[in-house]
């Protein structure tokens, strides 16, 4: 009895003494960390430095934090090294990196951090044009979902135009690279429109959103705007590679070699269609390419040509054989606009609004699209009311679109607010809607293609 009651004590004591161990080790970290952020968060890097290698010693898995900040101060160290120690410094930034990976692995993701290996890299000029490119290749590849950084998707892009011109890659690479990231970025241009557009519905229904949805809302707006630019500059890089003046020498060269190439001839048709180069050849890969594999592609193509011939109903219906097989959303939507178009043009207008909405339903940033409805809306206002004062009101409807083509679509945002602008001029004043008593009334335009109804402003 009295072993059991020693043996009871003892391990009593061992708890009590392990206990504290780990609460004088805790606090410890705790100070550590302090001193730590509190001077990186004032870029004193030379007073942070010991402190962080005695986190990543004694407290690796203590605090997120010291893995932020400490990526702050090795970029820093990295950037004001001398040459010849840079690379040593960068090696440094890596190892802190996986060390974050291997204790926070469901707060550091792997593509990410592989973007910031070779952003940081090409940001400081650390090994060659290629071994950038070869880095910032195999962080997309490794985890292309997480590879997002709008700035990091143009180095990578711009690297492959550099090395092109240095007779380092084909000009075939620089194309396909192009084709891929374009598509990326506008899945994430559509990712973050889908997430924001009911926000921007109900904000302008007049319901108040929560802080939560407001800051959803003015992160995705932001980064839109982001991705718009890089689109933009990632287009700028490519230049004169792209223009007709190139692309048909190019492939005119290779067409009797790859003319059964299937995915050559997507390739080379797809590029000609969208500068839409005019010549003989185009004609010929079109052709080539709906005898070996009819796709919704080459129905499109095909729809451009019957166009070309003046023969619209044979082209409209290549389009919407085309829309109806695409699988690719971008594509889709860009086949839907197409159709909304020469609906537009014939005078259709509701079925060039349906048309754009389904472009819109594909591509959820597609701001054209919206800018297009709006249009017709505010064109239609002498045919959509009793009187006057309905006449004008309508124009409220097409502010509406107009202003939600510019937060889902940063590169009409210029032009859509014009537009936006100009509809509220047109709609009814305060001092009319106050002389006709209309403040908080409901207006319907179920008389005209319009449909719909909107509520007048309450003064």
């Amino acid at each position: 009895m009295k072993m059991k009651i020693k043996a009871t004590l003892l391990l009593f004591s061992f708890f009590l003494v392990s206990n504290a161990t780990v609460a004088n080790t805790n606090e410890e970290c705790v100070i550590t960390l302090t001193l730590f952020t509190d001077a990186a968060k004032v870029e004193n890097y030379t007073e942070a430095y010991p402190h962080l290698q005695n986190l990543r010693r004694d407290c690796p898995d203590f605090h997120l934090s010291m893995y932020q900040y400490g990526e702050r101060l090795y970029k820093h160290r990295i950037e004001n090294a001398e040459e010849d120690q840079k690379m040593a410094e960068y090696n440094e930034y890596k190892k802190l990196y996986r060390e974050r990976l291997q204790y926070f692995p469901e707060k550091t993701k792997e593509g990410t951090m592989l973007a910031d290996f070779a952003q940081v890299m090409f940001d400081n000029r650390i090994g060659t044009a290629m071994d950038m490119f070869d880095a910032f290749d195999a962080a997309y590849k490794k985890d292309k979902e997480n590879f997002t950084s709008p700035k990091s998707l143009y180095t990578y892009f711009s690297l492959a135009v550099d090395l092109q011109a240095a007779g380092k890659k084909d000009v075939s690479e620089v194309f396909e690279l192009y084709d891929e990231l374009i598509a990326k970025i506008e899945e994430e241009e559509n990712s973050l429109a889908a997430r924001i557009t009911p926000l921007i519905e109900k904000q302008d229904a007049g319901t108040k959103l929560s802080q939560s949805e407001e800051k959803l809302l003015s992160a995705g707006e932001t980064n839109l705007r982001a991705y718009s630019q890089v689109k933009g500059s990632v287009n700028g890089k490519l230049g004169i590679l792209a223009d007709c003046e190139n692309l048909i020498p190019l492939y005119n060269k290779d067409f009797e070699e790859k003319k059964t190439d299937v995915d050559w001839l997507q390739s080379a048709a797809g590029r000609l269609s969208a500068k839409e180069c005019e010549d003989p050849l185009f004609f010929k890969l079109v052709q080539e390419l709906h005898n070996l594999n009819p796709s919704s592609r080459s129905a499109y193509y095909l729809g451009q040509l019957a166009e070309a011939d003046g023969k619209s109903k044979v082209a409209l219906d290549y389009f919407l054989q085309s829309a109806e097989l695409e699988t690719n959303n971008n594509k889709k939507a860009d086949t839907y606009y197409k159709l909304g178009e020469n609906y537009r043009k014939t005078g259709s207008l509701s079925n060039a609004r349906t048309f754009y909405r389904k472009a819109i339903e594909a591509k959820p940033s597609y701001g054209r699209a919206y800018l297009q409805i709006a249009s017709m809306i505010a064109n239609s206002s002498n045919n959509c009311g009793d009187n006057v004062f309905e006449r004008r009101a309508i124009n409220w409807l097409a502010a509406d679109l107009a202003r939600t083509a510019a937060r889902v679509d940063p590169s009409v945002a210029g032009n859509a607010n014009a537009a936006a602008n100009s509809y509220m001029q047109r709609a009814p004043s305060r001092g009319l809607i106050f002389q006709e008593g209309m403040q908080g009334k409901t207006i319907s335009f179920g008389k005209c293609w319009v449909g719909g109804s909107v509520r007048v402003p309450n003064l």
